[in-house]
C-alpha cells in the first residue's frame, strides 16, 4: 500500500480540512464562527458538516438561545483519531523523496 492510499478521503475538501483543523483544537465552535473562519457560504458549511456528521466524525448540537436557533460542532473521538491518522499520512507524504 502506498502512502497515497492511507488518505482519508472524508478529508480531501479544503472546507473538510478546516473544519476538522478548526475543531480539533478548540471545544465547541458555532456556525456564526466557523462560517467566518473559514470563509465560506452557510450552504457550503452545512453539506460538509453533514458529511462529517454523517462519517461520525464531528457532532452537531442545534439548540435554542432564547428564540434564535444555534448551531454548534465539536469533534469526536473517531473524528480526533481518524484526523490525525490522515495528518500523520500527509505528513510522510511531503517526507518522502
Amino acid at each position: 500500500m502506498s502512502i497515497i492510499d492511507t488518505l482519508n478521503k472524508d478529508f480531501e475538501s479544503r472546507v473538510r480540512l478546516g473544519i476538522m483543523s478548526i475543531l480539533l483544537i478548540n471545544d465547541w465552535v458555532d456556525f456564526t464562527e466557523m462560517k467566518s473562519l473559514l470563509n465560506i457560504t452557510d450552504g457550503n458549511l452545512a453539506s460538509h458538516s453533514s458529511a462529517l456528521e454523517k462519517a461520525a466524525y464531528i457532532e452537531i448540537k442545534k439548540e435554542f438561545i432564547g428564540k434564535k436557533p444555534k448551531t454548534s460542532y465539536r469533534v469526536t473521538h473517531l473524528g480526533r483519531a481518524s484526523f490525525v491518522s490522515h495528518l500523520n499520512s500527509l505528513e510522510k507524504l511531503f517526507k518522502t523523496k
